[in-house]
Order: C-alpha cells, then sequence, then structure tokens
C-alpha cells in the first residue's frame, strides 16, 4: 500500500528533474524562456486534469426560437425583422430566463386553472426545476456550498409538500409525479434520534437565513426612491397638512 502511494510522488519528482535539467540545458545554450520545446516539458511535468463528464441538461428540450417569457404574448413579435427575433428568442437569452420559462412548462402539466400559480402541484413543479438546475451547476462545481445548501433547502421543501399532498389527495399526488418524473421514497418509519448538537447547529442555520434575509429586505428599501418609501402614516400628515393650508 505504501509503494502504491509513493510511485507518484515519484513520478513527479522525476519530471520535475527533467522539466528543471532540461530549463537548465536551454539556458546554457542560450535558448529562450518561452520556446515551445520548454513549454512541452512543462506541460510533460503538469499533471493531468480530468474533464466533467457532460450530463444532459433539462433546457435542452427549448427550441432556440422560442420568444422569451416577457414577450412572448406581444402581438408585435411576428412583425420584427429577423435579427430582431434572434435577440429575442432564447437564442441569445441568459439561463434565468430559461429557467423561467421551464418552470411554467413544468407547471402547466399539472395545474388545474390557466391561473393557478399557489397551489401545492404548482409549487413542486418550481421547486423541481430549481432543483435540476442545482444539481447541473454543482455537476460542475461541487465546492459550491452556497448552491448546494439552496438546492438541500429546496429538496427539503419539495418532500414536504409532496409528503402533505400524498397524506390528503393521493390520486394528484401520483398524477403530479408521474408528469414531471419525480422518484418519490417515503421516509423511513425509524429516524435516528436528534443529538443536542445537531438540533442546535439546525437552529444556528435558520437564525443565519433569518438575518441575511434581513440584511437584504433593508438594501432594497434603501434602494427604493424616497416618494414610493413614505409611510401610510407620512402621506396622511402630509395631506392633513395640505388641508389646514388651503383656505376655506
Amino acid at each position: 500500500m505504501a509503494l502504491q502511494l509513493l510511485r507518484p510522488l515519484a513520478r513527479a519528482g522525476v519530471a520535475a528533474l527533467r522539466l528543471g535539467a532540461a530549463e537548465a540545458a536551454a539556458a546554457a545554450r542560450g535558448v529562450p524562456r518561452n520556446s515551445p520545446l520548454l513549454q512541452v516539458a512543462r506541460d510533460y511535468a503538469r499533471p493531468v486534469q480530468k474533464k466533467k463528464q457532460e450530463i444532459p441538461s433539462h433546457l435542452d428540450d427549448l427550441p432556440p426560437t422560442m420568444l422569451k417569457k416577457c414577450y412572448a404574448m406581444l402581438p408585435v413579435a411576428d412583425k420584427v425583422d429577423d435579427v430582431v427575433r434572434r435577440m429575442l428568442s432564447l437564442e441569445m437569452a441568459t439561463q434565468r430566463e430559461k429557467v423561467k420559462i421551464k418552470k411554467e412548462q413544468l407547471a402547466d402539466k399539472v395545474r388545474n386553472t390557466p391561473n393557478d400559480t399557489g397551489s401545492t402541484e404548482v409549487q413542486v413543479a418550481y421547486l423541481t426545476a430549481k432543483i435540476r438546475t442545482l444539481q447541473e451547476h454543482l455537476h460542475f462545481h461541487p465546492k459550491d456550498k452556497s448552491n448546494k445548501r439552496c438546492m438541500l433547502m429546496a429538496l427539503d421543501h419539495r418532500r414536504k409538500l409532496l409528503k402533505n399532498l400524498r397524506n390528503s389527495r393521493y390520486d394528484v399526488f401520483e398524477n403530479t409525479c408521474k408528469q414531471l418524473g419525480i422518484e418519490y421514497v417515503a421516509p423511513p418509519q425509524y429516524r435516528r434520534r436528534a443529538t443536542k448538537r445537531w438540533i442546535v447547529k439546525k437552529a444556528l442555520c435558520k437564525r443565519v437565513f433569518q438575518e441575511v434575509q434581513k440584511l437584504k429586505a433593508a438594501g432594497k428599501l434603501k434602494q427604493r426612491p424616497k416618494c414610493q418609501g413614505r409611510s401610510r402614516a407620512g402621506r396622511a400628515t402630509a395631506a392633513q397638512k395640505q388641508n389646514r393650508e388651503t383656505p376655506a
């Protein structure tokens, strides 16, 4: 076992010695450091980086000629020329805009009415699109702890929604899982006892998340203009003052 661990180190040391010897010999002959021969030697000494395996994206089925969500319902979009239509289509769209369209496509499969945006089935569809997007991102960036935490929170939320739907309306639960391609796994009958350390850590994570949301909300309020940020009491006081100054 020890020999197997030492072999890569020995090979790396031999490669480094060869590279040092090649650079020393090239310097003695007056060869510049940016020579292509030295570059080949440097590339030989570097470790080989394995490329991540490509995985199919859930956004591949969106046609590039489809218009963005904000321009799809405009009748003027059909009368523009090809260049402008390409700019308004998904060919020039960002991933966030594509995910919005994907969310609506998944929600259309399970919603009851055209204006249904808050039912349990629609919420599950929105969370499914978000989870699949984060899974693709974490496949190429596994050390992104923030997005990994967001994905785990979305998974937990979707699991609770599916559990409530399974207990209340089982036929709707089966149809939702079938249409969205979700494989629901029931929780185990016996769970591990929650330790004090785990409870404290979960409470700390919740407190940190709440404080971050408060800071974000405060930042959004500061960005609003003063006329929109005036409170109801301030508007009432200004109206009373104006009535007093107006002559009878």
